[in-house]
C-alpha cells in the first residue's frame, strides 16, 4: 500500500490477543471501544489502518481496483458493513494480518466488523469457541455467561451482579475453551440514570455508536479489576419480560445448546460465515472442519455448566440475593434437568 498518513494510534490489549490501529486522523472515535491498552513491547497480532476520506484524499476508481475481492469488501463498497450497520461506502483491503479500511466515520466499522471478525478468525485457528455473551466471576474463581436476544436484559443483569460484589468478566465477547472462559476487555454501554449520570458529565464519555447510550471502561463502573478468565459454571439465559410470569429455572443443556447455537454463536449472529470460509481461503474441509470444531465445543460447554432461563428483575435486592446465590452455590450437577429455582 506504500506510506500512508498515520496521525494517531493505540494498542489495544484483547486479554488473549492484541491490535493496533493506526488513522490519519489525530481523535477517532473508535478508540472508546477499547478499555485496556496492550502491555509494552508486545507485537501485535492483527493491525487495522483506517483512512478518513475527507482528511486525506484518494481516487475511488484506485481504491477499488486495491480492494478485496471477498464478499465482504463488495458490501463494504456498497455501504453495508455487517449486520444492521451501514454507511458511507468504504474500501477494505486485506494483506496478511493487516486491514485497510478506507472511507469515512470509520469508527463504525471497527467495533461492529473488524473485532468480530478477527476474534472469530483467531478463535477457530486456535481451538477457541467465539460467543456473544457478557460474564462475571464470582471469589472462587467460577464464571457465569450470560446470552439471550437483544433487548433481554443481558446488560442489566450483568452491571447489577458486578454492583453487588461479582467481579466483571467480559461485556460482549468470551472465547471459551475447555470450559475456561476468557475475557474479551471493552467499554460497556451505559444509559442516563441518577446511578450514571454523574460519571457520564465527569469523564465526558464517548456516545455508543448506535444507541444513544454511552460507553465507559468497567474499571470506572465496578470496584476491584475484572478478571481475564474464569471457569463456567453456571449459563444464564437472559430473556427479561415484566408483561411474563417472573422465573428463574434450569433447563436441560440440550435446550441450552439449541438456543446459544443461534443466539451466541459468533459466526451465526454476526452473519461471518463468508468471512470464515474466505479466512480459509475457500477450503470446503478446512471450513467445515471449523464449523463442526465450534459444534463440539458448545456441545461440551453446555454440559458441563448448569444452564437457566431467567425472567427476573435483576434491580430489586432480593430478587438479586437469591438469584447470585443460586449461582455462587456448587449445585447440583451440571444437567438436572429442568424445572423453577426461584420466582
Amino acid at each position: 500500500m506504500g506510506t500512508l498518513p498515520v496521525r494517531s494510534s493505540r494498542h489495544v490489549d484483547l486479554n488473549l490477543l492484541t491490535i493496533r490501529i493506526l488513522t490519519n486522523l489525530e481523535e477517532f472515535d473508535g478508540y472508546a471501544y477499547f478499555s485496556r491498552d496492550a502491555p509494552a513491547g508486545r507485537e501485535p497480532d492483527h493491525e487495522i489502518v483506517c483512512i478518513d476520506l475527507d482528511r486525506d484524499r484518494y481516487d475511488p476508481e484506485v481504491l477499488g481496483a486495491l480492494s478485496d475481492g471477498t464478499l465482504r469488501a463488495k458490501r463494504f463498497r456498497s455501504g453495508y458493513y455487517l449486520n444492521h450497520i451501514f454507511g458511507e461506502p468504504a474500501y477494505l483491503v486485506t494483506e496478511g494480518r493487516r486491514s485497510y479500511v478506507f472511507g469515512r466515520r470509520l469508527e463504525r466499522t471497527i467495533w461492529p466488523y473488524f473485532v468480530k471478525r478477527i476474534l472469530t478468525d483467531f478463535a477457530v485457528d486456535h481451538g477457541y469457541l467465539h460467543l456473544k455473551a457478557g460474564g462475571f466471576t464470582f471469589e472462587d474463581g467460577s464464571a457465569t455467561l450470560l446470552v439471550g436476544p437483544n433487548a433481554g436484559g443481558k446488560t442489566v443483569f450483568l452491571t447489577q451482579a458486578c454492583l453487588d460484589g461479582a467481579r466483571f468478566l467480559t461485556n460482549t465477547h468470551v472465547l471459551v475453551r475447555d470450559g475456561e472462559a476468557h475475557a474479551v476487555p471493552s467499554a460497556v454501554r451505559v444509559r442516563r440514570s441518577p446511578q450514571f449520570d454523574e460519571l457520564i458529565e465527569g469523564h465526558g464519555l464517548t456516545p455508543h455508536l448506535e444507541s444513544g447510550d454511552f460507553v465507559a471502561a468497567p474499571e470506572l463502573l465496578f470496584p476491584g479489576p475484572p478478571r481475564d478468565h474464569g471457569r463456567v459454571r453456571t449459563i444464564v439465559i437472559t430473556d427479561y419480560s415484566p408483561d411474563r410470569p417472573r422465573a428463574f429455572e434450569r433447563i436441560t443443556a440440550e435446550q441450552a445448546g439449541l438456543f446459544l447455537a443461534l443466539f451466541a454463536d459468533g459466526v451465526v449472529n454476526y452473519g461471518l460465515k463468508d468471512d470464515l470460509l474466505a479466512h480459509h481461503a475457500g477450503d470446503l474441509g478446512a471450513f467445515t472442519a471449523s464449523l463442526a470444531a465450534m459444534r463440539e465445543q458448545l456441545t461440551a460447554l453446555v454440559e458441563g455448566a448448569r444452564c437457566y432461563r431467567a425472567n427476573v428483575d435483576m434491580l430489586d435486592p432480593s430478587v438479586r440475593k437469591e438469584v447470585l446465590a443460586e449461582l455462587a452455590s456448587a449445585g447440583g450437577p451440571p444437567d438436572a434437568g429442568s424445572g423453577p429455582v426461584h420466582p
